[in-house]
């Protein structure tokens, strides 16, 4: 493979984790949960609190958010063949499209994997030159993992799934441990990916941190509802159904302890590993990055999944610290969780292809205050549709021929409490944000929601 000649190149870490709400950590404001080991993510680097993830045609949302997030593109392009499917589990990556990882192979970095991949072999195999406790799926048991070895020239037949004791979160971090010491003596970079099963259901945290949140005495989000007002096209889907509904507060309560119990492990989890990089002299010249690929209701507006359109789904935690990274850093502009793409590879100057979606976020470490996108847009299947600006949002539904909208201020109403989009004032407000809408439609050929009459 060619490589590219750089003394001193970076070392980049890349955590991934699954359904972890952007506000859930506690140097953000979360007034409850525990995450030391993010907190000194934040003060270290920089924390980029408005990005988004795009959403995806499928219910199980991890799997278009990772190809867009290992594509740095948009999710019509990350995909092989983009269709809408009910019950579909995976996506596969465009084989012409290189994966990020595939880019720091090409360019002399020595590549691992470990934990989830929602995504095809093949990607995973021209992305990867090591592996280690690899789980092909979606979600599991966080106790009973079913794991592969990597297998560089051959697909991963269900005959060699292995199972081993321990904790999901353990498990994989304990082997990006051992990957990262003993990378420590090789004068390659490294480039780790280790994606998380954490905080996705079953939220069965180990029974120490269980016992750190006290579900009476945890606060209900402030946009909870025991019922969404209206179908949104996906109120039966299998995340509306861990809990019944109307919703209580009190189960509500009790999956909030369960979740946040997840989030305070896998931060320690976290923490053990970014030891063993410093212990082994390699702080310093290592990239870390953390983000989830898409976030979850939890009670917010009635709804306990992703499959919706509102902050508390699309918004993701962006988190980047080392080399390059300007320290206690918070940027509030807009941003896509692939903009990772190409911001990885300018701070490790890796060659980027020019044709993907993602922009660099580096001249926004360099130059605080540098205005991000203008806008964001998301979809879920053919029944939602969203944009969003530094202020104003506007998501449409088409539920079986019944079209609605709704706008929101983010400004004075981050919750999206009160819809105003029936308010005279706001109708060309309502009119500039669909064009808007129509206008990227177009671009990225989204054709499953369309038709939206004025």
């Amino acid at each position: 493979m060619p490589k590219q000649s750089r003394p001193n190149r970076p070392n980049v870490l890349l955590i991934v984790a699954d359904d972890h709400q952007a506000g859930a950590i506690g140097a953000l404001g979360h007034p409850v949960v525990r995450t030391p080991t993010l907190d000194g993510l934040v003060a270290r680097g920089t924390a980029f609190t408005r990005a988004y993830y795009m959403g995806g045609l499928v219910p199980a949302l991890c799997a278009p958010a990772r190809a867009a997030l290992l594509t740095g593109t948009h999710l019509f392009s990350a995909q092989a063949a983009p269709e809408l499917h009910p019950a579909r589990h995976d996506v596969a990556i465009d084989p012409a499209r290189p994966t990020l990882p595939e880019l720091f192979r090409r360019a002399g970095y020595e590549t691992f994997v470990t934990g989830k991949w929602h995504n095809d072999g093949a990607a995973l195999r021209r992305s990867f030159s090591r592996g280690e406790r690899i789980f092909l799926g979606g979600m599991c048991d966080h106790r009973r993992v079913p794991l592969h070895d990597y297998a560089p020239a051959r697909a991963f037949p269900s005959a060699r799934v292995r199972f081993e004791r321990g904790f999901s979160t353990e498990l994989f971090c304990d082997a990006a441990r051992r990957f990262v010491a003993r990378r420590a003596a090789d004068p390659r970079p490294f480039f780790a990916y280790v994606a998380l099963t954490s905080p996705h259901d079953p939220r069965t945290p180990p029974a120490a941190y269980a016992r750190q949140y006290r579900p009476a005495k945890l606060p209900l989000p402030g946009n909870f509802l025991p019922e969404h007002p209206f179908d949104n096209g996906e109120m039966g889907v299998r995340d509306e159904r861990l809990a019944s509904h109307p919703l209580r507060p009190a189960a509500v309560r009790r999956h909030l302890a369960d979740y946040y119990g997840m989030i305070s492990h896998h931060d320690a989890e976290i923490g053990r590993l970014l030891d063993t990089i410093a212990r082994t002299g390699q702080a310093e010249n290592t990239i870390v990055a953390y983000v989830s690929d898409h976030g979850l209701a939890l009670g917010g507006h009635g709804l306990l999944g992703k499959q919706n359109l509102y902050e508390h789904s699309v918004r993701v935690p962006l988190l980047l610290s080392g080399p390059g990274v300007r320290a206690g850093g918070r940027d509030a502009e807009l941003a896509y969780s692939f903009d990772l793409f190409p911001t990885l590879c300018d701070l490790a100057a890796v060659d980027c292809p020019r044709d993907i979606l993602g922009r660099s976020l580096v001249p926004r470490l360099r130059r605080p205050g540098r205005s991000g996108r203008e806008s964001v847009f998301a979809l879920y299947r053919d029944c939602q549709r969203m944009v969003a600006d530094r202020r104003w949002k506007l998501i449409q539904y088409d539920v079986g021929g019944r079209k609605r909208l709704q706008l929101f201020d983010l400004e004075s109403d981050p919750g999206e409490t009160r819809d105003l989009s029936g308010l005279a004032r706001h109708r060309p407000r309502v009119a500039r944000l669909r064009r808007r809408l129509d206008e990227w439609q177009n671009d990225v050929g989204d054709r499953w929601m369309r038709e939206f009459p004025e």
